[in-house]
């Protein structure tokens, strides 16, 4: 075959010493049409074939009991662990399992102000788009499509009582230093003010503004956002930093242990059943291994991912490919692994 005549196409791979798990070989050489296997159950979207399935997921009874705590106080609960521990995991869990909805997602960077999180108005395309219909001569936009409620201002209007919403605010620690003092207020008084709104003249009290992750709208009046039940709300934290004292005294605090042995069965049986579960009884040992004893980070996912590996007729153990999958999150530092 000439270089200019392109690869070969072919819709079938011998499996060659029973390796034929390998869709992709890196020699360029010929055009496979081949199916790509399954995915795992939580890595399905859209139209893939099979049921996406929430993730399955785990806790001691002492953490229950924790966040049962929080729900019954209608305090915050800051969930503090490793990285793969679950943290973010657990908002998705509380919320299918009392049946509040879908989470509302606020994750938090350098950059993260509280007003990201409140509300966003864009001043810029309103005054844009009012100046063009003053030229049409026609009616001046609505102010209420230029105001969107942010995913801690979603979760203040639209709890209803008993039924309140479910925030998680992920990674509260890589925020500003001042960022958790001022959510004290909000989560203290359980509303905020929209000065954008509260400036509007008496005869013009309410709009109705975009909430985050929806086309529905909220009526807002006179410019004051209040909460009928304070959201189920879940921050988590790497423990990069502390916290000022009273940020955490009105919090209910909760520490993920890193998942033992038995709780790690319970995780693979729940993802992927009794196959999964015995297919992965050597990767369990090896994870626990590397993870206790290499003193190098992993996330529980990995395990779950080299077991539905395994279950997919991957060999892990050939060529350093397990090691890649179990490859710690933070390599140890030299001399002490």
């Amino acid at each position: 075959m000439s270089e200019a005549a392109g690869p070969e196409r072919s819709t079938a791979v011998p499996d060659e010493a029973g390796d034929g798990w390998r869709i992709y070989r890196g020699d360029d050489a010929v055009v496979r049409d081949l199916p790509l296997p399954a995915a795992p159950p939580w890595r399905r979207f859209g139209a893939l074939p099979g049921p996406r399935t929430a993730p399955a997921y785990r806790i001691g009874p002492q953490e229950a009991d924790v966040v049962n705590a929080a729900l019954h106080l209608r305090r915050p609960l800051l969930v503090t662990g490793r990285p793969g521990t679950g943290k973010s995991s657990l908002a998705a869990s509380v919320a299918r399992e009392l049946g509040l909805g879908p989470v509302l997602r606020w994750p938090v960077n350098s950059r993260t102000t509280l007003q990201d999180g409140l509300y966003r108005y864009d001043a810029v395309g309103r005054l844009r788009d009012t100046g063009r219909s003053r030229e049409l001569a026609a009616p001046e936009p609505d102010m209420g499509s230029y105001l969107r409620l942010g995913p801690l201002g979603t979760a203040l209007a639209t709890g209803r009582p008993g039924r309140p919403r479910v925030l998680l605010v992920d990674e509260l620690d890589k925020g500003d230093l001042d960022l958790p003092n001022d959510l004290l207020v909000v989560f203290e008084e359980g509303e905020f003010e929209i000065p954008e709104l509260s400036r509007l003249p008496d005869d013009h009290p309410d709009v109705r503004v975009m909430l985050t992750g929806t086309r529905e709208r909220h009526l807002v009046h006179h410019g004051l956002i209040g909460c009928q039940e304070f959201p189920v709300t879940v921050l988590t934290s790497n423990g990069e930093r502390d916290f000022p004292p009273a940020f955490l005294r009105r919090c209910v605090r909760l520490d993920l242990p890193e998942p033992d042995e038995a709780r790690l069965r319970e995780i693979v049986r729940a993802h992927l059943g009794e196959d999964g579960l015995r297919a992965g009884e050597d990767l369990i040992e090896a994870f626990l291994h590397r993870r206790d004893h290499d003193r190098g980070a992993l996330a529980t996912d990995q395990l779950l991912n080299a077991v539905h590996l395994r279950l997919g007729g991957v060999e892990l153990g050939r060529e350093g490919l397990l090691g890649a999958v179990l490859r710690p999150l933070e390599e140890p530092e030299p001399g002490l692994g």
